[in-house]
């Protein structure tokens, strides 16, 4: 089993990468893989509802989404991590995960269902709530159930150093790591062991503004 994990940060090696590092030690040690994604300093657009991706099965933007999208389906779980801008997730990944869910969903892929997801964000001082909150929104939409930890997964800290002495944040993203591999572990017994899926309706779509 592979876990693939996201760095949001325009710092390849910054405080959001430590506390992901701490997560892929943590998932190594219980015998599941790990890679680090990480996201580069280059502009990414944000989506422009063209739907293209519908018909080509990728985003029209050939960037770091498309190289994202080419081997997700390789995984079984994802973490995606983000610095906290403005008390909200990073502009770089909010328009990432806008157009891999985006581009996947109108696709028809089934990339990402029912593959477990968890979030961590990293601030200096506050606005971590916030961001978090914001970036499991993309989960709930995508039927991919929520991993939890001990604590909201948050680290702080103004550089990495910072981010190594908050031993609760550090300890926060090992109890995700471990509640992964469970997860995980559990997923793959029930499909040996013969528990189906759970069937799927066609989707009803309603507007709010009717004639």
């Amino acid at each position: 089993m592979k876990v693939l994990l996201v760095n949001g940060s325009p710092h390849e090696k910054g405080c959001t990468y430590t506390a992901l590092a701490e997560i892929a030690t943590t998932l190594e040690s219980e015998g599941i893989e790990t890679q680090i994604f990480w996201l580069g300093i280059k502009p990414l657009s944000g989506c422009i509802a063209c739907k293209t991706c519908a018909k080509i099965g990728k985003c029209v933007f050939n960037d770091k989404v498309n190289e994202f999208l080419a081997i997700a389906n390789n995984f079984d779980g994802y973490i995606f991590g983000s610095p906290v801008h403005w008390a909200a997730a990073s502009g770089a990944i909010t328009s990432f995960m806008d157009r891999i869910f985006y581009a996947a969903n109108c696709s028809g892929q089934k990339i990402f269902y029912l593959k477990p997801a968890a979030a961590i964000v990293s601030a200096r001082r506050a606005g971590t709530t916030a961001a978090f909150d914001q970036l499991n929104k993309y989960f709930t939409l995508m039927q991919m159930p929520i991993i939890a930890s001990q604590y909201w997964n948050m680290v702080h800290g103004a550089k990495p150093e910072d981010v190594k002495k908050d031993l609760e944040g550090l300890q926060t993203m090992r109890t995700l790591a471990r509640n992964m591999a469970f997860y995980l572990r559990c997923k793959e017994a029930g499909l040996k062991a013969g528990v189906p899926l759970p069937t799927q309706e066609v989707g009803i779509y309603t507007n709010f503004i009717r004639d």
